[in-house]
């Protein structure tokens, strides 16, 4: 495949980063949407929300499974787009191939890991018997039927590596809009149905998750696409699964992060039931801030990680820094939101007086967070794109673990109403951390890229226009 043939390395970058990332946006913000509306209707059919506080302890669970579908997905986006830049069809293939494979073996890990620990997990949490018969019957079900989420997951990451975007995207609003039709018929009943609370919850998501499965996998049979999955004569390569994890392992290490903090957090805050509920609602809300900058950042890997694959520099650091400057964007608008308007916000959820009181100190001072992790996830994104998945992995490390939850700890033991503060505290630490990291990179190996041309002794390519 010639450089020429390819958008990722010649269309315009800043129409390009538009043109990609704006559908993975709307259909990352599609997918914040129903999550929040699962929680919505959850909430007003147990009045004394129980179920609330049963889903927002599943939900670091849950974190553990979307963690390896995504994380291994990641690193399959980054090594096929490497691939197609340094113009290694076969490789690419061979990758896409690896990754439906390794999606089918992890669903399977996690039907037997939910079906087995799923009761244990909340009832670390909880000795409410209502709240942990519900949690259970939640992560059961959405663990049992990971297929659809897994497979679906991977079949995007590997279109959004060849540029498409519109499939992936379409696929992501089917899944999501099922979910949230079917989640008020199975929750209360409607049309002749039981009604299944929790349960019902569970089953639309999965529903969803399925749907979208077979359209993605129907879109990507159909199609003619960059990169082919042929199971044929099929054998696993150490080699390419060892690529597909030098980077996804860290990406999944870095998603349950994620998961091990909010366990964290809930176990620091589970002295208050609020807090607990006020966590859980925040971190459905915060979808809607950070999700477009996640979608963004589907749509910039595969230019970056093209043009790095490429040697064009200049291309490179141009996605940089238009995804940056609209990430800080997103992000200051979140931040705006979430000062200004918290009791609108958590009015969504629940009218009790002391929640949103809780909830609205905790909203203004956990969103001072937004803008420095704007450029943190920013920059987590470059060393994926490149290929060092460690470095993302040390990041978040020390977002979410390292200095998170021991801040907030020693924090508690002093007030409890003001943990909320450890998450600014800890994105500012971490983003002085992922420049030093950056500019080491920068030095390393960016500055010095040689285009794809040289390196196959062909003639110099010509200069490109400033797309500025």
């Amino acid at each position: 495949m010639s450089q020429s043939s390819n958008k990722m390395g010649t269309a315009p970058v800043f129409p390009l980063i538009l043109k990609m990332s704006t559908p993975a946006m709307f259909s990352m913000l599609i997918q914040a949407l129903y999550n929040v509306v699962d929680s919505i209707y959850i909430s007003r059919f147990d009045p004394e929300q129980n179920g609330l506080t049963a889903v927002s302890l599943a939900f670091p669970f849950q974190m553990i499974m979307v963690a390896v579908a995504v994380g291994t997905g990641v690193g399959l986006n980054s090594l096929i787009s490497r691939r197609l830049g340094e113009r290694d069809q076969k490789a690419a293939d061979s990758a896409a191939t690896h990754g439906i494979i390794l999606a089918l073996l992890s669903s399977l890990v996690f039907v037997v890991i939910g079906l087995t620990l799923s009761r244990p997990f909340i009832s670390l949490f909880s000795d409410s018997a209502t709240v942990v018969q519900m949690g259970t019957e939640y992560l059961a079900i959405v663990t049992a039927l990971s297929f659809g989420a897994f497979i679906e997951v991977t079949l995007n990451r590997i279109l959004q590596a060849t540029g498409n975007m519109i499939i992936p995207m379409v696929t992501q609003i089917v899944g999501a809009v099922t979910n949230i039709i079917l989640d008020p018929i199975l929750i209360f009943g409607w049309f002749g149905l039981p009604a299944m609370g929790v349960a019902g919850a569970a089953i639309a998501t999965v529903a969803g998750q399925i749907l979208a499965m077979l359209v993605a996998a129907t879109a990507f049979r159909m199609g003619k696409h960059r990169v082919r999955i042929s199971l044929k004569g099929f054998r696993p390569e150490g080699k390419t699964i060892k690529d597909i994890y030098a980077v996804g392992l860290p990406a999944i290490v870095m998603q349950s992060i994620a998961s091990v903090m909010n366990s964290g957090l809930n176990a620091i805050l589970m002295d208050s039931e609020v807090a607990v509920k006020v966590l859980g609602v925040y971190f459905k809300l915060q979808s809607f801030v950070f999700m477009p900058v996640f979608g963004l950042n589907q749509g910039t890997m595969p230019i970056m990680g093209f043009n790095f694959g490429a040697g064009n520099k200049k291309r490179f650091m141009d996605t940089l820094k238009y995804g940056g400057l609209i990430a800080l964007a997103v992000m200051i608008l979140g931040t705006l939101l979430f000062q200004i308007f918290p009791e609108f916000l958590l009015g969504i959820f629940s009218d009790d007086p002391g929640m949103v009181d809780t909830g609205v100190r905790a909203f203004r001072a956990i969103s001072l967070c937004f803008i420095p992790a704007a450029l943190g996830i920013t920059f987590s994104n470059v060393f994926q794109a490149t290929g060092r998945g460690f470095m993302s992995l040390l990041i978040s490390l020390l977002r979410q673990l390292v200095l998170i939850l021991p801040i907030a700890w020693i924090i508690s033991w002093f007030d409890l109403g003001m943990v909320w503060y450890a998450f600014p505290i800890a994105e500012a630490v971490s983003l002085v951390v992922s420049i030093l990291l950056f500019v080491y990179l920068y030095k390393t190996s960016i500055a010095n890229l040689i285009p794809i041309e040289m390196r196959q002794g062909g003639a110099e390519p010509e200069k490109e226009q400033d797309d500025e």
